[in-house]
């Protein structure tokens, strides 16, 4: 299972642990905020979901500091279990240097 990793992506992009083992806040909802156990996430398996935590990744990082170029060299491989693990690299080292 990845529930470790989906649930790293997902307090990256912005969701909050709820307080209660494996369940996450979600509070940008429109209607309020919603409450999403880490087994939920599809980060690992789904292009719609992987995606915007491409593209966050792009927006945190300046291209000079060297990490966008292994996301975009993961992305010519078309292959989602390969741009998943960049990401989730990606965002251990983001975390380290904060």
């Amino acid at each position: 299972m990845k529930d470790k990793e989906n649930k790293l992506i997902a307090l990256f992009m912005g969701l909050e642990e709820d307080g209660v083992d494996g369940y996450l806040v979600d509070m940008d909802k429109d209607y309020g905020y919603q409450i999403i156990h880490e087994s939920c996430f599809l980060y690992n398996s789904s292009w719609d979901w992987l995606m915007p935590v491409v593209q966050k990744c792009f927006d945190t990082q300046q291209p000079s500091e060297g990490q966008h170029y292994f996301i975009n060299e993961s992305l010519l491989t078309m292959k989602i279990e390969v741009v998943y693990d960049r990401v989730v690299e990606f965002i251990k080292e983001y975390n380290n240097g904060r």
